[in-house]
C-alpha cells in the first residue's frame, strides 16, 4: 500500500486541525534509526524540548504518533529522530519518506522536558536512551539552556556504537554553530555509552549512575538536589529506574505547573 503523497497533492484534503508539511531531507543512520526535516508552518510555536503529534494518511484516515521535536524553537525547519519498526502502524510507512513527501502535524505541541518545569540550578543532566535523545537535540541547541545552567550534561545510551552517530554528529555541529557554538564548547558535555559492544563508556546509564562511574568519568560530584537538575527520556524501564535513582539522591519530580528538580517525558510509553 502506498500511503505517501506529495505535500501539494494532500493540501486540499488535509484533516481538520492538522498542518500538511513537506519533507526537506532524510538521513538513515542504521536499519533502525533515521532523521528527517520538514518545513515549519509560519504560525507554529513551541518550546524547545516539547513533542507534537505527526502522522500520515493511512487507509484514508490520519494516523498520528507523538514525536519529540529535535530542532530548537528558533529553527526555520522542524527535525525529528525516529526509530524504524518493520510492522509499526506508522513507522513502517514513515521510514520510506523522501524529500517532497507530505507529513501531517497537529497544531499544538506540549511536553514536560522544558525549562519552565525545572527550578533554577547550576548543572542539568539530560538522560536519554535511543531516540529519547531527540528532545535534548532541541534543548542543547537553544541559547536559553546555557543561560540557565553553568554545565549541560547530555547522556545517550544505545545498544550499538552505530546508533550513537546522530547524537555525536549533532553535538559536534552544535559546538561549531555560529549562534551557540561558543557557549556549547564551554558548557556542553556529551556522555555516550553502549550496552552490547566495546566502547570507552559501556553499560546502562542507570548502572553508571548507581555505581558512580558516570560521575567519576565526568569528574563531577554525585547528584546534589541543591544544584543538580535532571531530564529523562527513554524506554519505560529506563524512565522508572532513572527516576528512582534521582529520587534516592533527593531530587523531586516536577511538571509545568509545579517546577522541581527533575522531569520525565512519559508521552511515548506504551
Amino acid at each position: 500500500m502506498n500511503v505517501l503523497a506529495k505535500a501539494a497533492d494532500l493540501e486540499a484534503s488535509a484533516p481538520a486541525g492538522a498542518y500538511v508539511q513537506e519533507v526537506t531531507s532524510v538521513q538513515h543512520y542504521t536499519d533502525n534509526l533515521f532523521k528527517f526535516r520538514m518545513t515549519r508552518p509560519e504560525s507554529f510555536r513551541f518550546r524547545s524540548g516539547e513533542f507534537v503529534m505527526i502522522g500520515l494518511m493511512i487507509d484514508g484516515k490520519p494516523l498520528y504518533r507523538a514525536y519529540s521535536i529535535a530542532s530548537p524553537s528558533w529553527d526555520e525547519e522542524l527535525e525529528f529522530f525516529s526509530i524504524k519498526v518493520p510492522d509499526g502502524p506508522l513507522t513502517q510507512y514513515l521510514q520510506q519518506i523522501k524529500p517532497g513527501d507530505a507529513v501531517l502535524m497537529k497544531k499544538k505541541s506540549t511536553g514536560t522536558l522544558v525549562h519552565d518545569a525545572l527550578i533554577p540550578g547550576k548543572r542539568v543532566y539530560m538522560f536519554s536512551t535511543g531516540t529519547g535523545f531527540a528532545p535534548f537535540a532541541s534543548l542543547i541547541r537553544d541559547p536559553e539552556t546555557y543561560e540557565k545552567f553553568d554545565q549541560v550534561i547530555v547522556t545517550h545510551t544505545c545498544r550499538e556504537v552505530s546508533e550513537l552517530k546522530y547524537g555525536l554528529d549533532l553535538v559536534e555541529a552544535t559546538k561549531n554553530d555560529p549562534l551557540i557554538g561558543e557557549m556549547a564548547q564551554a558548557q556542553l558535555v556529551h556522555y555516550a555509552s553502549v550496552t552490547r559492544e566495546d566502547y570507552p563508556f559501556k553499560g546502562r546509564i542507570t548502572d553508571l549512575i548507581a555505581n558512580g562511574k558516570l560521575f567519576d568519568d565526568l569528574g563531577v560530584p554525585r547528584l546534589d538536589p541543591a544544584i543538580d537538575r535532571g531530564m529523562i527520556c527513554g524506554s519505560m524501564e529506563m524512565l522508572k529506574d532513572t527516576k528512582d535513582l534521582l529520587e534516592k539522591a533527593g531530587l523531586t519530580e516536577g511538571a509545568n505547573n509545579k517546577p522541581a528538580e527533575f522531569v520525565v517525558e512519559r508521552a511515548f510509553v506504551g
